[in-house]
């Protein structure tokens, strides 16, 4: 497999790997910019964009759109996130020029129809009446808000009611053209693609990009608070997050953490799932995550349990954190490596998800990073990195708790805190 990367003079990176023993494409746009570059009365714009770049160019219509890319047997669709935004297709090789047509197309040449855009927006409020149905859901936007209050970076991406009704269609091309210019917009492919044809095809398509703009707004900083936030539902289970400031991609402690995470509940053979619920039977599902973002990261612990199981669910995740600080066996670090290893290679074998993956290297570091680069970094953490981590973590930050659910028996951030600060034995009464 082959990877080539080319900076066109309009300052948009495309990216390739070639791999010969496929007959399809994975293609697509990532944007450096997502929610998080939304100006405080743009709540929601980004996500309503990504749907109506859909919606109709001068040249096609919504339902030729679809239509084009489906007569061929391929696929298209678009995802938004905190920090990026991505257009991708999945094609035959031999409709390369079609895929790249089509996502050219719509990311240059969208009307932002008024009849398409009051339609879209109710397809979006169904889609936030969806999200607040499901508590699994509610609890992340709420755990995030929690965690950066009264931030850009803490709202949920779908914005609301009132926002997403209010925006027009020069709301929409105002935010595009701020944030979709070439020098943070980058244009990958993986599968049965020859770099050099893709590249003329790309730079042919995309002139119409705007560079970058002459004043853009600064991403605000984002400030990590911690708190407290729950909702009460009559609800068969109880969805709680527990989590802690974590670690920018940048930063020495990133892979760190990822390690911590993956020791601590990232898999069957973790300590929580082990302890919390395979030993004590205390919840149906739990486990750690670490997200990073360009300037801070969140560390944190799920679990969906019932009422009455809270008073020891939580002084046994507060235990499991106390002893995570206190020693890491060799073993375990072993097995989060091999563990990240598969997951690296398994991705390798999808064009789809290696795709995605140089992209966001990409947007992440302005370069790729080998298999063997990332293993390097993984191999230099030990056993005291982890634990001398996770007590600056677990013990140095304020917690952020968001819970849905039936809660009359779960503990109070304070109580939480308090149990933390002296790093004593947790019970079950001593916490809730």
């Amino acid at each position: 497999m082959k990877v080539e990367c080319t900076r066109l003079p309009s300052g948009l990176t495309v990216v390739t790997e070639k791999m010969p023993h496929l007959e399809s494409v994975a293609l697509g746009v990532w944007i450096k910019s997502g929610s998080r570059n939304e100006l405080e009365h743009e709540h929601g714009i980004a996500h309503l964009l990504e749907h109506m770049a859909f919606k109709g160019t001068r040249s096609r219509t919504a339902r030729q759109i679809a239509e084009q890319i489906e007569d061929v047997g391929g696929e298209v669709n678009a995802a938004t996130s905190t920090e990026t935004t991505s257009y991708y297709a999945r094609v035959l090789k031999d409709h390369v020029p079609l895929a790249v047509d089509i996502l050219a197309d719509i990311l240059t040449d969208s009307v932002f129809d008024e009849e398409e855009l009051a339609r879209e927006k109710n397809v979006i409020l169904q889609e936030l009446g969806a999200a607040d149905d499901m508590p699994d859901d509610v609890v992340f936007d709420k755990f995030s808000a929690a965690a950066y209050r009264d931030q850009t970076i803490g709202r949920s991406i779908l914005g609301t009611a009132e926002t997403v009704m209010s925006f027009t269609p020069a709301d929409i091309r105002e935010y595009l053209s701020r944030n979709y210019t070439t020098d943070r917009m980058f244009v990958v492919a993986a599968g049965a693609v020859d770099h050099d044809a893709f590249v003329r095809q790309v730079e042919e398509r995309f002139a119409g990009l705007p560079q970058k703009p002459s004043s853009t707004p600064q991403m605000a900083k984002a400030i990590y608070s911690g708190g407290e936030v729950r909702e009460t539902r009559k609800l068969m289970d109880s969805q709680v997050l527990l989590g802690f400031e974590g670690r920018a991609y940048h930063v020495r402690d990133f892979y760190c953490s990822q390690i911590l995470a993956n020791v601590l509940g990232g898999g069957m053979s973790s300590r929580l799932f082990q302890e919390v619920r395979e030993h004590h039977g205390l919840c149906y599902s739990i486990y750690s995550f670490h997200w990073g973002f360009s300037d801070t990261g969140i560390f944190g612990i799920h679990a969906a349990t019932g009422d009455e199981q809270l008073p020891q669910l939580v002084p046994l995740i507060l235990q499991e954190l106390r002893r995570v600080a206190e020693s890491v066996d060799q073993k375990e670090i072993e097995r989060a490596r091999a563990q990240i290893r598969a997951q690296l290679l398994m991705g390798q074998e999808s064009p789809a998800a290696r795709a995605g993956q140089m992209a966001r290297q990409m947007m992440l570091y302005g370069h790729l990073i080998t298999n063997q680069e990332l293993m390097d970094r993984l191999s230099n953490i030990t056993t005291d990195r982890l634990t001398d981590l996770a007590g600056r973590l677990f013990f140095d930050t304020v917690p952020t708790l968001s819970a849905v659910g039936a809660l009359t028996s779960l503990a109070s951030l304070d109580e939480i805190a308090a149990s933390l600060s002296t790093k004593a034995p947790v019970s079950a009464g001593a916490v809730g």
